[in-house]
């Protein structure tokens, strides 16, 4: 069950946002925000599924003005207002004199913990004088595990963790994923080359070495969940989230409503540069009947079929409602297109090949107009494909450096 949220600090993000764009649909859509929430009355601001749609409204429509920075802030927004994201994460985000404060708090966390080690390490020569390197390793590893087994009690009658720590802890729990994940250089040149490296870096060098990394990680996280036979569709869905990307350059951004008709809820809406619609469909990645032989002859299974008829119900439904949803929400859907991801040459049975697997939808697709079907191995390949080309093109000019 969801946990909207609304606040006055939420207000003046979203009044702050606004002064942000200069086109009037955006600003028509941000006044229904602001007035979904109200004037804050008796200390209470609208809130609910209304205020998270017209959020994604808002977001929506910063796309289709390439407004992309402001489309994720109204997604970030929508996130807080469906309960799925805290405020303070918002207002690190957009609030400078909040993230000042999360800075400071960050910053005495640090200093304390290294006034903690001063004085674990005095302890431990006061205790044994000759202790070397690899004694202080022992003791801090120690001291890291042991904190696993660290509690505050079952509450009866004694402390109770407050919401805000709470919200304390996943912070700490995401800071440790983070530095978990940073590169350790191997000696101490290389730290140096490093450090000298980021000094000189401009900032759009380090935003798209961040952004090639964090693609990295995402298709990461897409493998390991086709790889695991037991994934479903949210899971794969949610690997694939805000990873346009992944489906090839032709498309603009994920488009944030998913709702165009009624009955009609899509996995993954994207943006063309035209401004039309392109619809992802996703299913299972193990599908055992992907490819079948009835008769001695390859053919496609009835998922796939399945599959492909709910996406041309999805079309028709599109093109009926071209006109409205042309108007109210700004994207073209006569005519769109559709991909449909579906299984994995590693679950078909009846000893049917990878290579035979492509050949069959390869087959198929060549009589559909539409809709394409491919499987997670296609998309992770190309994907991949995809990755590497940006990475050589990256190092290519790290090397050869800026241009007169």
């Amino acid at each position: 069950m969801a946990t909207f949220r609304s606040s006055f600090s939420l207000r003046l993000m979203v009044e702050e946002a606004r002064k942000l764009t200069e086109h009037v649909g955006v600003h028509e859509r941000i006044d229904t925000v602001l007035h979904i929430m109200g004037d804050g009355f008796g200390g209470t601001y609208g809130k609910g599924r209304p205020l998270v749609d017209a959020l994604e409204d808002v977001a929506q429509q910063c796309l289709l003005h390439e407004e992309f920075e402001l489309a994720q802030r109204f997604q970030r927004f929508a996130g807080y207002a469906d309960g799925r994201l805290f405020l303070d994460t918002i207002e690190n985000y957009y609030d400078a004199e909040a993230r000042r404060r999360s800075e400071k708090f960050m910053r005495r966390m640090a200093a304390l913990g290294a006034d903690r080690a001063v004085d674990t390490l005095e302890a431990l020569r006061a205790e044994n004088p000759d202790a070397s390197v690899t004694d202080c390793l022992a003791l801090f590893r120690g001291i890291a595990r042991s904190t696993d087994h660290l509690g505050i009690g079952d509450g009866e009658g004694g402390i109770r963790l407050s919401v805000k720590y709470l919200k304390r802890l996943q912070e700490f729990g995401h800071m440790e994923l983070v530095l978990r994940d940073l590169p350790r250089p191997a000696s101490v040149e290389t730290a140096r080359m490093m450090s000298e490296f980021l000094e000189d870096a401009d900032a759009g060098t380090l935003a798209q070495l961040l952004e090639l990394r964090a693609r990295r990680a995402g298709l990461a996280s897409l493998r390991v969940a086709v790889d695991s036979p037991e994934s479903s569709e949210a899971a794969l869905h949610t690997c694939l989230k805000n990873q346009e990307w992944i489906f090839g350059g032709a498309f603009v951004a994920e488009l944030a409503r998913r709702q165009y008709a009624p009955d009609t809820i899509l996995d993954i809406p994207l943006l063309r540069g035209d401004g039309s619609l392109h619809v992802v469909e996703l299913k299972r990645a193990n599908i055992e009947k992907l490819v079948i032989r009835p008769s001695g002859q390859l053919m496609l299974g009835a998922p796939v079929h399945r599959a492909v008829s709910q996406t041309q119900n999805y079309l028709r439904t599109l093109d009926e409602g071209r006109e409205t949803i042309l108007a109210r929400y700004g994207v073209d859907t006569r005519r769109a297109s559709a991909t449909v991801v579906i299984g994995h040459p590693r679950y078909v049975s009846d000893g049917v090949t990878p290579q035979q697997v492509t050949d069959t939808l390869r087959t198929y697709n060549a009589h559909m107009a539409r809709i394409e079907v491919i499987t997670y191995e296609t998309l992770l390949e190309s994907a991949e494909r995809m990755l590497a080309l940006s990475s050589a093109e990256q190092t290519s000019g790290q090397v050869e450096g800026p241009t007169a």
